[in-house]
């Protein structure tokens, strides 16, 4: 069993294998994100947004001075994600995430 230093506060996407899941519970809401390929996701999570599943491009994580980590995601930050590659959604801040990779 992992002890809480042993668990990563940041995943990139663009390591994980498409079918990667990722469940990720931010301050307010609870996302589910499938891993396309690269940046592209499947999500879902919010009510307005993205109540059903749909196909973004994922940008990384947001600091409060609004700098990038291109590709990751962080607890602690803020996730921000394109939906129909245009539309900007950024979350509150990363609680915690967790993992499952296809076998």
């Amino acid at each position: 069993m992992a002890t809480p230093s042993e668990i990563p506060d940041s995943v990139e996407l663009k390591k994980l294998s498409p079918g990667s899941q990722i469940d990720v519970e931010t301050k307010s809401r609870h996302y589910h994100i499938e891993c396309l390929g690269g940046n592209a996701v499947r999500i879902h999570g919010h009510p307005e947004y993205c109540p059903m599943p749909v196909v973004a491009q994922f940008q990384g994580s947001i600091d409060n001075q609004g700098g990038v980590d291109a590709g990751l995601i962080e607890r602690g930050m803020r996730l921000r994600f394109f939906i129909l590659g245009e539309f900007p959604v950024t979350t509150s801040a990363v609680m915690d995430y967790h993992v499952e990779c296809p076998c």
